[in-house]
């Protein structure tokens, strides 16, 4: 076991997963340095794990055996109303999945280094050229990435990516079988992913029902603490308090059980980042979190900021000198924006309208979608300022406007 590296990743989710695949294939050196232990692993998700569409699965490479269920629909649903329509997904096992992009990397012979709890950079000459693990373990590398998520203690330590952490999205997600998929009066389940806007499940944010095949789903509540949930939120309530209220008051569940042991909670940051690397660093996944306004594909944006972070690395290392510089790292920033999270500030922007819009208008917004073409819902979820404009109302003036101003005053 050396102490010496090209590449040291902190994180083992998707997107240091991917990054070490990536890495690994191209013949560096590379450590990952994993907080959990490797029986245990992976225990849990800091975000939802549920499903991502084909051309994650293609993009990746990502094979059949980490899927639970192929889907054929997505559905949309409002409090009196829903929107079905035909866009295929996977459902993945999110344990065989992460364990998949373990295999896959150490297969090519990276290093993984589980119970190894990252805690702060070692720093020379102001410039990171290590990390520090299990209190006082080191190792080197030319290269730093923090995968860590929102703990990024690399990340924060160097004052990267402008962490200042104001809306933070809070989720949980858990299996359940003997699930009613189709009740009078719902859009059909079967075989589909649902999101839910709806402020009296999820003030703030959405919930989900994600059928894993058969009498089963993952179901899910978040939301982040945002001007939504501040109007909606339900007093003392927390995460499991709303999804055991929806799970309670929802006809699909009426003979539901929970799966022991399949359960998943964590948090996220929604912010727009500021720069994502510097000296021999680059911060990757929920590190510097971004999310689609209705799809979410969390998993998506991790590992395409995980390629093009292997991507940069690649460059840098290739260079006769090994230039890891910030100048250099730089171009990371410049492909995150481009590859990973393209127009992110209008997304955000958008995502923030959407939560802050009201249960009626979430019904008036699934009436549209009814007869809208899906070209002008995926162009607005895109962050096309036309299709976003076509999509308001005049009584959306007043939620524009104090989105406006929340953003400009921050």
């Amino acid at each position: 076991m050396t102490d010496n590296y090209d590449v040291i990743i902190a994180g083992a989710g998707p997107a240091g997963g991917q990054a070490a695949r990536d890495l690994a294939a191209r013949g560096y050196d590379v450590c990952v340095l994993e907080t959990e232990s490797e029986d245990e692993f992976p225990s849990r998700s800091n975000k939802s794990t549920a499903g991502t569409f084909p051309s994650t699965m293609a993009s990746f490479n990502i094979p059949d055996e980490v899927v639970m269920n192929f889907t054929d629909d997505v559905v949309l649903e409002s409090p009196n109303d829903h929107y079905h329509r035909h866009q295929p997904g996977a459902v993945l096992e999110f344990a065989d999945f992460k364990n998949w992009l373990v295999d896959e990397a150490e297969a090519d012979g990276a290093e993984y280094r589980f119970d190894a709890r990252v805690s702060k950079p070692i720093m020379e000459g102001g410039e990171i050229v290590g990390v520090r693990y299990n209190g006082d373990e080191e190792v080197y590398a030319d290269i730093v990435i923090d995968a860590t998520g929102p703990s990024a203690p690399l990340a924060k330590t160097l004052d990267v990516c402008d962490l200042r952490r104001e809306k933070q999205a809070i989720g949980i997600e858990y299996e359940f079988e003997g699930m009613d998929l189709a009740p009078d009066g719902y859009g059909d389940l079967t075989d589909a992913m649902m999101l839910r806007l709806d402020h009296d499940i999820a003030p703030g944010g959405y919930s989900w029902i994600f059928h894993t095949g058969g009498d089963t789903a993952k179901v899910g509540v978040c939301y982040i603490q945002n001007e939504g949930h501040r109007h909606n939120a339900k007093s003392g309530y927390t995460i499991d308090d709303y999804l055991q209220y929806w799970t309670e008051s929802d006809p699909r569940f009426a003979n539901a059980e929970r799966i022991a042991g399949k359960q998943h909670r964590g948090s996220a940051h929604i912010q727009l980042p500021g720069r994502m690397s510097t000296d021999n660093f680059m911060a990757i996944g929920d590190t510097v979190p971004t999310v689609d306004p209705l799809w979410g594909e969390g998993i998506d944006k991790c590992m395409r900021s995980g390629r093009v972070a292997a991507a940069t690395a690649d460059r840098a290392l290739t260079n006769s000198e090994r230039d890891t510089s910030a100048s250099e790292l730089a171009i990371y920033d410049q492909l995150w924006h481009d590859r990973v999270a393209p127009k992110v500030k209008n997304r955000l922007f958008m995502t923030e309208m959407l939560y802050r819009a009201s249960n009626e208008r979430y019904d008036k917004l699934l009436e549209d979608l009814h007869r809208l073409p899906d070209e002008q819902l995926d162009a607005a979820n895109g962050g096309s300022p036309l299709a976003m404009f076509r999509m308001l109302k005049f009584e959306d003036l007043s939620i524009l406007a104090s989105t406006a101003k929340d953003w400009f005053s921050n």
